[in-house]
């Protein structure tokens, strides 16, 4: 099985905490989860839509690091510390992909790293 490791630019290495952003295999990649963290690894800490917002540029970032876009998003986990987010996620969501949505999960955790994460999102796309 060959695979490659996803490396944007414009994102922070994650080697020293042992994982990639992303993984690709033929035609899938597997996105690791992102948070609201920009590329000074900086927070946008109390802000659900910022870090929302950061969360999807960081998988765009990844996608389009391996040849795709979000449109070849497929499906999404979604993790938020606040189920009362749910809505504002769902309003989020809809005005940055635009299109025919992928299958997703939106699970309520009690923290994530790092700690004054909101949420997290992580995926699986098809790529051509």
């Amino acid at each position: 099985m060959d695979k490659t490791i996803i490396k944007p630019a414009q994102l922070w290495d994650p080697t020293p905490r042992a994982y990639s952003h992303g993984v690709r295999v033929g035609n899938l990649l597997f996105l690791a989860g992102q948070t609201g963290v920009d590329a000074n690894r900086r927070l946008a800490a109390g802000d659900f839509e910022a870090q929302t917002r950061q969360a999807f540029a960081n998988l765009q970032a990844v996608l389009e690091a391996a040849g795709g876009s979000l449109d070849n998003l497929m499906t999404m986990t979604v993790f938020i510390t606040d189920m009362r987010y749910g809505d504002e996620f769902t309003r989020l969501r809809g005005e940055i992909i635009k299109r025919d949505f992928p299958a997703s999960a939106l699970i309520g955790v009690s923290q994530l790293a790092p700690h004054h994460a909101l949420l997290e999102i992580q995926g699986i796309a098809v790529l051509d």
